[in-house]
């Protein structure tokens, strides 16, 4: 208790599911925490207060502390009007959590400019807007002289990391593109003052709900008293130590599900061939077919 005392946090995507249990710990351990979600459906339709409030209120309730935000953190001018209102409203910020997120599956083959578009501009541009202006903000604290140690959770997946869905090209293509966002942002953020590490979580929510081909998975019941080892809840204690002041941790991707936690890499070198000179076409059926069959 009281791990995040005097932090400022910020947790995009928070009325519900993981994102709503990172708020409520991170409150529980003693930081102000401004509770935003746009209150949309999956798609990413729609709008309504009521999500961030009632996580607000709960907080307050408490005896934390807390604000609703329902700023659109796909637009530049919405992220940065939730930057500033962390700053005015708790005297600054030390901890940005990316999590908000929608879904609009299609195959490659029948998916609309609108279904890549948004899914796209929610979680890549939404990350990456949250974080420039708050990165902004540290710099400029940096700059004059006045200390900074920040954390930057983002919410990477197992689609787009170390699983492939399909239906999934937008989601897991943006999901990818965080992953990789978080280890260039750790290298150039680290000068601050600030880690960047990411998450890929597995748990039961609204999204993983409607996902076909793992909605079964998800639905199922848990004995009452055993480990739900899909509950939302169990990705937060991870939230909060990357959160936290000490974590030595950046650039990492974290995947997490139940009482599991398993350190990513990206892509890497599996076997190289190589010729003295260039290549000539007729040659390379007989260097790299059998990489076909996974050989």
């Amino acid at each position: 208790m009281g791990s995040m005392k005097n932090r400022v946090a910020i947790v995009t995507g928070a009325g519900r599911g993981i994102g709503r249990e990172h708020a409520l710990l991170l409150a529980e351990e003693g930081a102000s925490v401004v509770v935003n979600d746009l209150g949309g459906a999956n798609d990413g339709s729609g709008a309504d207060v009521g999500p961030a409030q009632e996580v607000a209120n709960e907080i307050v309730a408490a005896g934390g502390k807390a604000v609703a935000n329902t700023d659109d953190i796909a637009t530049w001018i919405g992220a940065k009007s939730l930057v500033d209102q962390a700053i005015s409203e708790f005297g600054g910020l030390d901890i940005v959590v990316n999590n908000a997120g929608i879904l609009r599956d299609g195959f490659v083959a029948a998916m609309e400019e609108s279904q890549w578009d948004s899914v796209v501009a929610v979680h890549l541009k939404g990350h990456f807007a949250v974080l420039r202006h708050a990165a902004g903000y540290w710099k400029e604290q940096s700059k004059a002289g006045k200390p900074v140690n920040a954390a930057v959770i983002n919410t990477a997946s197992a689609s787009g990391t170390f699983l492939t869905n399909a239906g999934q090209v937008n989601y897991g293509a943006a999901k990818a593109g965080i992953a990789a966002l978080t280890q260039v942002a750790a290298l150039e953020l680290e000068r601050y003052g600030v880690r960047v590490n990411a998450i890929a979580p597995v748990a039961r929510t609204r999204l993983t709900l409607a996902t076909p081909g793992m909605s079964a998975i998800f639905a199922e019941e848990v004995p009452e008293g055993e480990f739900d080892a899909f509950s939302p809840a169990n990705i937060a204690p991870v939230v909060a130590y990357l959160a936290g002041e000490k974590c030595p941790l950046n650039g990492a991707v974290l995947a997490v599900q139940g009482g599991a936690i398993t350190l990513l890499e990206g892509w890497t070198s599996r076997e190289t061939v190589e010729t003295e000179g260039p290549w000539v076409l007729d040659e390379l059926p007989t260097q790299l077919d059998h990489w076909a069959a996974g050989a």
